[in-house]
Protein backbone atom coordinates (compact mmCIF):
# COMPACT_ATOMS: atom_id res chain seq x y z
CA UNK A 1 0.00 0.00 0.00
CA UNK A 2 2.82 2.43 -0.14
CA UNK A 3 2.39 5.67 -2.13
CA UNK A 4 -1.04 6.53 -1.52
CA UNK A 5 -2.25 9.74 -2.09
CA UNK A 6 -3.05 11.86 0.63
CA UNK A 7 -3.04 15.41 -0.67
CA UNK A 8 -0.09 15.99 1.86
CA UNK A 9 1.95 13.27 0.06
CA UNK A 10 1.44 14.40 -3.66
CA UNK A 11 1.90 18.56 -2.63
CA UNK A 12 4.73 19.58 -0.60
CA UNK A 13 3.12 22.28 1.50
CA UNK A 14 6.43 23.44 3.23
CA UNK A 15 8.22 26.35 1.76
CA UNK A 16 5.29 27.49 0.10
CA UNK A 17 4.71 31.57 0.57
CA UNK A 18 3.63 33.18 4.03
CA UNK A 19 -0.35 33.10 2.93
CA UNK A 20 0.26 29.22 2.59
CA UNK A 21 2.26 28.81 5.51
CA UNK A 22 -0.54 30.77 7.83
CA UNK A 23 -3.08 28.53 6.35
CA UNK A 24 -1.44 25.43 7.46
CA UNK A 25 -0.55 26.59 10.98
CA UNK A 26 -4.58 27.86 11.24
CA UNK A 27 -5.27 23.92 10.58
CA UNK A 28 -3.24 22.55 13.09
CA UNK A 29 -3.65 24.97 15.25
CA UNK A 30 -7.55 24.28 15.44
CA UNK A 31 -7.04 20.37 15.94
CA UNK A 32 -4.96 21.27 18.93
CA UNK A 33 -7.32 23.17 20.19
CA UNK A 34 -9.74 20.82 20.27
CA UNK A 35 -7.83 17.68 21.20
CA UNK A 36 -7.41 19.56 24.03
CA UNK A 37 -10.52 21.04 24.89
CA UNK A 38 -11.93 17.12 24.14
CA UNK A 39 -9.41 15.88 26.59
CA UNK A 40 -6.71 16.67 28.92
CA UNK A 41 -4.13 19.91 28.73
CA UNK A 42 -1.20 17.43 29.00
CA UNK A 43 -0.06 15.83 25.71
CA UNK A 44 1.69 12.92 28.37
CA UNK A 45 -1.62 11.55 28.79
CA UNK A 46 -3.67 13.29 26.01
CA UNK A 47 -2.29 10.97 22.81
CA UNK A 48 -4.47 12.99 20.36
CA UNK A 49 -3.24 16.01 21.42
CA UNK A 50 0.29 14.92 21.77
CA UNK A 51 0.02 14.18 17.66
CA UNK A 52 -1.29 17.19 17.25
CA UNK A 53 2.03 19.00 18.02
CA UNK A 54 4.28 17.10 16.69
CA UNK A 55 2.55 17.84 13.39
CA UNK A 56 2.70 20.95 14.07
CA UNK A 57 6.50 20.91 15.17
CA UNK A 58 7.24 18.70 12.08
CA UNK A 59 5.81 21.64 9.88
CA UNK A 60 8.36 24.04 11.65
CA UNK A 61 5.10 26.01 13.69
CA UNK A 62 6.30 28.33 16.49
CA UNK A 63 6.27 27.35 20.40
CA UNK A 64 4.21 30.12 21.51
CA UNK A 65 1.91 29.39 18.58
CA UNK A 66 1.17 25.73 19.97
CA UNK A 67 0.82 27.11 23.53
CA UNK A 68 -1.90 29.80 22.18
CA UNK A 69 -3.49 26.89 20.65
CA UNK A 70 -3.84 24.95 23.82
CA UNK A 71 -4.86 27.76 25.71
CA UNK A 72 -7.83 28.91 23.44
CA UNK A 73 -9.55 25.34 24.29
CA UNK A 74 -9.80 27.44 27.61
CA UNK A 75 -11.16 30.62 26.44
CA UNK A 76 -13.10 29.25 23.78
CA UNK A 77 -15.51 27.11 25.38
CA UNK A 78 -19.05 28.12 23.89
CA UNK A 79 -18.05 26.89 20.20
CA UNK A 80 -18.06 23.46 19.06
CA UNK A 81 -16.20 21.73 16.82
CA UNK A 82 -17.23 18.34 14.85
CA UNK A 83 -14.97 16.48 12.63
CA UNK A 84 -17.57 15.54 9.45
CA UNK A 85 -16.50 13.97 6.60
CA UNK A 86 -17.82 14.37 2.85
CA UNK A 87 -17.09 11.89 0.37
CA UNK A 88 -17.34 12.65 -3.53
CA UNK A 89 -15.92 11.96 -7.43
CA UNK A 90 -13.67 14.88 -8.70
CA UNK A 91 -12.35 15.88 -11.67
CA UNK A 92 -11.27 12.29 -13.59
CA UNK A 93 -13.66 10.43 -11.98
CA UNK A 94 -11.63 10.04 -8.31
CA UNK A 95 -12.68 8.90 -5.82
CA UNK A 96 -12.09 12.10 -2.66
CA UNK A 97 -12.88 11.90 0.46
CA UNK A 98 -12.45 14.65 2.73
CA UNK A 99 -12.34 15.14 6.33
CA UNK A 100 -13.32 18.36 7.82
CA UNK A 101 -13.29 20.42 11.67
CA UNK A 102 -16.38 22.51 11.59
CA UNK A 103 -18.52 25.18 13.93
CA UNK A 104 -21.13 25.58 11.02
CA UNK A 105 -21.98 22.15 9.26
CA UNK A 106 -24.12 23.77 6.97
CA UNK A 107 -21.57 26.86 5.76
CA UNK A 108 -18.94 23.57 5.23
CA UNK A 109 -21.74 21.03 3.28
CA UNK A 110 -22.12 23.98 1.12
CA UNK A 111 -18.99 24.91 0.48
CA UNK A 112 -17.48 21.48 -0.01
CA UNK A 113 -20.63 20.90 -2.57
CA UNK A 114 -20.22 24.01 -4.48
CA UNK A 115 -16.01 22.96 -5.10
CA UNK A 116 -16.92 19.68 -6.39
CA UNK A 117 -19.89 21.26 -9.18
CA UNK A 118 -16.97 24.17 -9.94
CA UNK A 119 -14.78 20.95 -10.74
CA UNK A 120 -17.81 19.16 -12.92
CA UNK A 121 -17.40 16.76 -10.25
CA UNK A 122 -20.13 15.59 -7.63
CA UNK A 123 -20.85 15.27 -3.95
CA UNK A 124 -22.56 11.67 -2.81
CA UNK A 125 -23.30 10.25 0.74
CA UNK A 126 -21.20 8.84 3.07
CA UNK A 127 -20.21 5.46 1.53
CA UNK A 128 -20.04 6.74 -1.70
CA UNK A 129 -16.65 6.45 -2.20
CA UNK A 130 -15.03 5.02 0.61
CA UNK A 131 -15.76 1.44 -0.29
CA UNK A 132 -12.81 2.85 -2.80
CA UNK A 133 -10.36 2.94 0.60
CA UNK A 134 -9.02 1.01 3.62
CA UNK A 135 -8.92 3.03 6.45
CA UNK A 136 -5.72 2.70 8.56
CA UNK A 137 -3.48 3.97 11.11
CA UNK A 138 -0.08 5.88 9.81
CA UNK A 139 2.55 6.56 11.49
CA UNK A 140 5.63 8.67 9.70
CA UNK A 141 9.15 8.58 10.63
CA UNK A 142 11.99 10.73 10.15
CA UNK A 143 14.71 8.57 7.99
CA UNK A 144 17.29 9.86 10.01
CA UNK A 145 15.72 8.77 13.66
CA UNK A 146 16.17 4.85 12.83
CA UNK A 147 17.39 2.62 10.22
CA UNK A 148 15.46 0.63 7.60
CA UNK A 149 16.05 -2.61 9.86
CA UNK A 150 15.56 -1.53 13.03
CA UNK A 151 12.39 0.48 12.39
CA UNK A 152 10.94 -2.67 10.71
CA UNK A 153 11.96 -4.89 13.70
CA UNK A 154 10.63 -1.74 16.32
CA UNK A 155 7.02 -2.08 14.53
CA UNK A 156 6.69 -5.39 14.46
CA UNK A 157 7.20 -5.41 18.11
CA UNK A 158 4.86 -2.62 18.70
CA UNK A 159 2.10 -4.49 17.41
CA UNK A 160 2.03 -2.70 13.54
CA UNK A 161 1.16 -4.73 10.55
CA UNK A 162 3.47 -2.97 8.10
CA UNK A 163 6.88 -1.02 7.36
CA UNK A 164 7.30 0.83 4.47
CA UNK A 165 10.43 3.03 3.96
CA UNK A 166 10.52 5.48 1.48
CA UNK A 167 12.49 7.54 -0.29
CA UNK A 168 11.99 10.56 2.59
CA UNK A 169 10.39 8.49 5.78
CA UNK A 170 9.55 5.54 7.35
CA UNK A 171 5.41 4.41 7.26
CA UNK A 172 4.29 2.34 9.60
CA UNK A 173 0.85 1.03 9.31
CA UNK A 174 -1.71 -0.15 11.79
CA UNK A 175 -5.29 -1.02 12.55
CA UNK A 176 -6.73 2.09 13.46
CA UNK A 177 -7.90 1.04 17.00
CA UNK A 178 -4.58 0.10 17.65
CA UNK A 179 -3.08 3.26 16.17
CA UNK A 180 -1.98 5.13 19.93
CA UNK A 181 -0.95 1.71 21.45
CA UNK A 182 1.68 1.25 18.64
CA UNK A 183 2.75 5.17 19.00
CA UNK A 184 3.06 4.73 22.93
CA UNK A 185 5.30 1.64 21.97
CA UNK A 186 7.52 3.12 19.29
CA UNK A 187 7.98 5.98 21.61
CA UNK A 188 10.11 4.46 23.95
CA UNK A 189 12.94 4.68 21.11
CA UNK A 190 11.62 7.20 19.14
CA UNK A 191 11.52 10.94 19.88
CA UNK A 192 10.74 13.14 16.65
CA UNK A 193 7.33 12.02 14.68
CA UNK A 194 6.40 13.34 11.71
CA UNK A 195 2.87 12.25 12.06
CA UNK A 196 0.52 10.24 13.33
CA UNK A 197 -3.10 10.24 11.51
CA UNK A 198 -6.07 8.02 10.47
CA UNK A 199 -5.42 7.74 6.59
CA UNK A 200 -8.12 6.48 4.18
CA UNK A 201 -5.78 4.44 1.79
CA UNK A 202 -7.10 3.42 -1.67
CA UNK A 203 -7.42 -0.03 -2.29
CA UNK A 204 -6.53 0.80 -5.81
CA UNK A 205 -5.42 3.83 -8.35
CA UNK A 206 -6.38 5.73 -10.86
CA UNK A 207 -3.29 7.24 -13.33
CA UNK A 208 -3.77 10.81 -14.32
CA UNK A 209 -2.41 11.92 -17.49
CA UNK A 210 -0.33 14.77 -17.02
CA UNK A 211 -2.58 16.62 -19.90
CA UNK A 212 -5.12 16.15 -17.24
CA UNK A 213 -3.56 17.18 -14.06
CA UNK A 214 -3.95 20.81 -13.90
CA UNK A 215 -7.51 20.60 -13.39
CA UNK A 216 -7.34 17.85 -10.84
CA UNK A 217 -4.66 19.94 -8.91
CA UNK A 218 -6.46 23.30 -9.57
CA UNK A 219 -9.68 21.30 -7.87
CA UNK A 220 -7.44 19.68 -4.48
CA UNK A 221 -5.87 23.26 -4.25
CA UNK A 222 -9.31 25.36 -3.88
CA UNK A 223 -10.33 22.01 -1.27
CA UNK A 224 -6.89 22.43 0.52
CA UNK A 225 -7.76 26.45 0.95
CA UNK A 226 -11.33 25.88 2.48
CA UNK A 227 -10.54 26.59 6.50
CA UNK A 228 -12.86 23.74 7.51
CA UNK A 229 -10.96 21.18 5.65
CA UNK A 230 -8.44 19.26 7.67
CA UNK A 231 -7.53 16.25 4.57
CA UNK A 232 -7.91 15.26 1.84
CA UNK A 233 -7.35 11.86 -0.01
CA UNK A 234 -7.96 10.67 -3.14
CA UNK A 235 -7.08 7.23 -5.16
CA UNK A 236 -5.84 9.62 -8.31
CA UNK A 237 -2.38 8.59 -9.25
CA UNK A 238 -0.22 11.95 -10.20
CA UNK A 239 2.71 11.98 -11.86
CA UNK A 240 5.39 14.72 -11.43
CA UNK A 241 4.87 17.49 -14.07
Amino acid sequence: MAGHSHWAGIKHKKGKADKQRSKIFSKLSKEITVAAKLGDKDPAINPRLRSAIQAARSANMPKDNIERAINKSTINTQSNFENLRYEGFGPEKIAVIVETLTDNKNRTASNIRTIFQKAGGNLGTLGSASHNFIQLGVIKIYLNEISKDEIFELAIESGADECISAEKYHEIHCTVNEIYNVKKNLEKRIDNFISTEIEWVPLNKITVSKDNQSNLIEFFETLEDDDDVQNIFSNAQLNKI
